[in-house]
């Protein structure tokens, strides 16, 4: 019945049945082949453990610091004003350059500053003059009054007289001094050794007496930063110092600029506020730091680094390395076997670019520090390579290498 079935369908009952053949052949064939190539990558077990970089713990003699902010000031700044009035004859410098103690900047007009002079010294002479006359006629009345020749009362009033013309000599030679200082106003010099402002005035304008403002100077070398700490930190400076843990006053800072990596600018402090400020709960600080080359600028932001304690003995891990479960922190270490094994840290702060761990680490632990991603879960078996504590993550293998070595 089947046979005529097939043979109406296909027309010859042979051919139908060679079909069907042919076509169960071809499926157990593909499904052979198909497991095969699956089968082919297990054929050499499980696959190789992932490469990671392991780094021994660093274990060193380190010295922590505290971090601030600041801002950089000048140790000296001069608003230079005009001391006597007149009208500007010439401006002696040019602008934003340096300058030292006593070099011109302004002169303002002379001529009637040189008239009042001149005419004090004249004034100055009459008196002496008169002087002279006043004494000369006090030492004949002396001779007179002795001779009775003259009454008592003109011996009186020429003595009075001479005593007047002493007091003459010296106002006018009051007078003369005077404007003598006020001719030297007219030059204004430079107070300090500093760098110059922009001129604020210019040739013909009127500068009044202690009132207009004609330029400022601020010194240069060495530069203040001011920085401040806060209540705990300034406590616990105070703990170190009664230890002797601390060398007094002359703290070593390390100052950095916005621009710059790391801290290349080293000082000391020098001065420490008598109080802390109530409002803010900090003190204020200042830094003491060497500009010879002239980086430091008044009002620059400045990364501050203080030393916050004595040498002590630290273990360091470079801090890709430290992995977080939720509010715990933990690194995976060499183990038995080439296997990763978790170990949880406490961590501290970071010194020279390295993460302090103060407890859960031996300082023979190799810690993986590049590839932990590629550990997934703790037992895993990895394949280490070697490196320093802190150095970067080797080079991978070039593709053709391998390549090459099949």
């Amino acid at each position: 019945m089947s046979t005529r079935h097939f043979s109406v369908r296909s027309g010859k009952p042979g051919v139908g049945l060679s079909v069907l053949a042919l076509t169960a052949s071809l499926v157990i064939a593909l499904a052979a082949a198909g497991c095969g190539s699956q089968a082919a990558p297990h054929e050499g077990g499980a696959p190789p453990p992932p490469e990671v970089s392991v780094a021994q713990v660093l274990s060193k003699q380190v010295r922590q610091w505290d971090e601030f902010t600041g801002r950089v000031s000048a140790p000296e700044s001069v608003e230079l004003r005009a001391r006597v009035s007149g009208y500007v004859d010439r401006v002696a410098y040019k602008e934003g350059q340096d300058v030292k103690k006593g070099d011109l900047l302004f002169v303002i007009d002379q001529r009637r500053y040189r008239a009042e002079l001149a005419r004090a010294q004249a004034e100055l002479e009459r008196a002496r003059a008169e002087a002279r006359l006043a004494q000369t006629q006090d030492k004949r009345a002396q001779t007179l009054v002795e001779a009775k020749a003259i009454s008592r009362e003109e011996f009186e009033t020429r003595r009075a007289a001479s005593t007047g013309g002493d007091a003459a000599v010296r106002a006018a030679e009051a007078a003369v001094a005077s404007a003598q200082l006020d001719l030297t106003f007219t030059e204004v010099r430079s107070p300090i050794n500093g760098r110059a402002g922009r001129a604020l005035i210019t040739v013909g304008n009127l500068a009044s007496a202690d009132q207009t403002l004609l330029t400022t100077v601020v010194s240069q070398n060495p530069m203040y930063v001011y920085f401040e700490a806060d209540e705990q930190t300034y406590l616990r400076y105070n703990e170190l110092a009664r230890k002797g843990e601390r060398a007094g006053d002359k703290n070593p800072v390390r100052i950095g600029l916005a621009g710059e990596s790391g801290y290349p600018h080293a000082g000391t402090v020098d001065f420490t506020d008598n109080q802390l400020d109530a409002n803010t709960g900090t003190i204020r600080a200042r830094a003491v730091v060497p500009n010879d080359e002239r980086v430091l600028t008044p009002g620059l932001f400045a990364r501050v680094q203080l030393e916050g304690s004595g040498d002590f003995k630290a273990m360091l891990v470079d801090d890709k390395a430290v992995l977080t479960d939720q509010d715990r922190k933990y690194v995976y270490v060499l183990g038995p076997k080439n296997a990763a094994v978790r170990k949880d840290v406490k961590l501290g702060r970071m010194i020279d670019g390295l993460r302090v761990v103060e407890s859960g680490l031996a300082p023979t632990d190799k810690v993986i520090v590049h590839g932990v991603q590629k550990v997934f879960f703790p037992g895993m078996p990895v394949q280490p390579k070697n490196i320093a504590m802190g150095a970067p993550a080797p080079a991978p293998a070039a593709p053709g290498a391998a390549a090459g070595a099949l």
